[in-house]
């Protein structure tokens, strides 16, 4: 004979549930458990571009980039992906540089210096663009970390405005309270080009690393309140930064050099290491740069993971604007975080990766 406690508990939930009547409740599919995460959390994708807005009025843009006022993408468009794949925010990016580069052996890169005010010009362009998204009513404007628990509970669409390189800034400290007045809230010092603050990585030192401006510039966005974003920028560059820095920087969108795979792109494990010493995130970045599929992505999670932790591990997806994507639109964020749910990792640390350790360190930055 069966007794109480067996039903309840020596034969499993399902069977004590059919012996009381009640039918058993169905185990959660790995999409399902990943879109109910996505409901419940917040995300912020630390790097994108949605609907390429940097191109929009760019005069004399190289043929090679042209490509981007081709693409089809749009800021309408970008934003109802946000919304069915449930992304609670990103980093809309300016691209500082933008009217400068060309391709040189497939690879961007300036072509030419900047004229007399010109940096600055295009950094008011763009910036007004992004802020159009804004007055439609497209999304909202993330100034604090609070805005985007806000965004997430109201169900809008968050945007942080940021700008890819520092060239507007022309090695001014002054100009990062006036870019903060404008509502930036995330800037990378340097891009393709090699400017007032410091070296980028994808191309010779000539400073050797940050500059005495560049120092003026970084203890200017602590004090201001902007997060520090040292992708593109050389080794040595973020190595100073790191010493310069009194808050968590973030590396948005990049991968770590192994032995089996090497990019100019990608940093150093010490590299790595020493951001996330610091409390800093590395945005793990699905451009197809020795990968061809999510699951290569994954795999570059999984790898950061073990390099510094789960806390210092965020995604940054150069959306709209990334090298070869393997993952191309916001759709298919729910199919993302399924994989990684898929790989073991617990909804607590998914939760981190796609936006927790990203609002941390914007926390940090905002104190």
């Amino acid at each position: 004979m069966t007794t109480r406690r067996e039903l309840l508990l020596g034969s499993g939930a399902a069977f004590g549930l059919a012996a009381c009547g009640q039918k058993p409740t169905p185990e959660l599919t790995l999409l399902e458990r990943a879109k109910a995460l996505i409901a419940n959390r917040p995300s912020l994708d630390l790097h994108a571009h949605p609907g390429i807005t940097f191109v929009r009025g760019v005069k004399n843009l190289a043929p090679a980039l042209q490509a981007f006022t081709q693409a089809g993408a749009s800021e309408e468009r970008a934003v109802s992906d946000m919304r069915a794949g449930g992304m609670s925010a990103a980093v809309f990016c300016a691209v500082a540089d933008v009217e400068i580069l060309d391709l040189v052996n497939g690879a961007p890169t300036a072509s030419r210096d900047f004229e007399t005010g010109e940096a600055q010009a295009s950094y008011r362009t763009q910036i007004g663009f992004l802020n159009t998204l804004v007055t439609d009513s497209l999304v909202k404007k993330i100034l604090s970390p609070s805005d985007i628990q806000k965004v997430k509970q109201n169900g809008g669409i968050g945007a942080m405005l940021g700008v890819e390189g520092g060239d507007f800034l022309e090695g001014s400290a002054e100009r990062v309270a006036e870019a903060y007045a404008d509502g930036v809230r995330c800037i990378n010092p340097l891009h393709y080009r090699v400017n007032e603050l410091g070296d980028i990585m994808t191309a010779a030192p000539v400073h050797n690393g940050l500059t005495d401006a560049g120092a003026g510039v970084i203890r200017a966005m602590n004090d201001n309140g902007v997060i520090i974003d040292v992708a593109h920028a050389s080794e040595k560059t973020v190595f100073d930064v790191l010493e310069t820095a009194s808050h968590p920087v973030i590396c948005s969108h990049t991968h770590i050099n192994t032995p089996s795979f090497v990019h100019p792109r990608f940093i150093s494990l010490d590299l790595a290491k020493e951001i996330a010493s610091a409390g800093g995130v590395i945005g793990a970045w699905p451009a197809g740069i020795g990968i061809n599929n999510l699951d290569g992505f994954i795999d570059r999670v999984i790898e950061l993971i073990e390099a510094v932790g789960i806390n210092h591990v965020g995604t940054g997806t150069d959306m709209d604007a990334n090298f070869q994507p393997v993952w191309d639109n916001y759709r298919q964020f729910p199919d993302v975080v399924a994989k990684m749910l898929e790989r073991g990792l617990s909804d607590e640390e998914t939760a981190k990766i796609i936006g927790g350790n990203g609002l941390r360190v914007f926390e940090a930055v905002s104190q």
